[in-house]
């Protein structure tokens, strides 16, 4: 009966931490851009370096 006692407490302690844990990312701006991830998978960029990663292959062991 004891161990059901305890587990209202670490239930609570732990949906506190998770409020926490969501109101700390909300304050820090990680949902401020919910679309530019979504497009930016859309867009091929170039290599800011001008090479592909193709015709330089890393070197083999």
């Amino acid at each position: 009966m004891t161990n059901l006692l305890m587990l209202i407490p670490v239930a609570l302690v732990l949906g506190g931490l998770g409020l926490v844990a969501f109101l700390w990312a909300l304050k820090s701006g990680q949902f401020e851009d919910l679309d530019g991830a979504a497009n930016r998978i859309l867009f091929d960029y170039e290599d800011p370096r001008g090479k592909d990663e193709d015709e330089n292959p890393p070197a083999q062991r």
